[in-house]
């Protein structure tokens, strides 16, 4: 979730997984999958920042979860059929 600023004030909580669309015209209004307008006081810019945030700190910790070998990947139980159909893509840096 993110927390944004509505234009009267009051901050509260979205999923950024149920955006649809952003525009600003002249306030940034933020639409929802479900055609729920958001009328917010932050910039479309930061708006887009947040979200990008959002979703880097979700993979992010996806990998810390995989690499320290806390997370089990649902199903069942462990077995040959499961291997093959459980499988984990592990995301690397670019090196730059």
């Amino acid at each position: 979730m993110i927390l944004l600023t509505r234009l009267n004030g009051p901050e509260f909580a979205l999923n950024p997984d149920l955006i649809e669309r952003a525009d600003q015209t002249p306030d940034t209004v933020i639409t929802l999958v479900d055609g729920t307008k958001y009328i917010i006081a932050e910039s479309l810019s930061e708006f887009l920042g947040r979200v990008r945030r959002y979703r880097a700190e979700l993979i992010a910790d996806a990998e810390i979860l995989v690499s320290s070998g806390t997370h089990r990947l649902p199903g069942p139980g462990p077995g040959p059929a499961d291997a093959d159909q459980q499988r984990v893509v592990r995301l690397h840096r670019q090196e730059r």
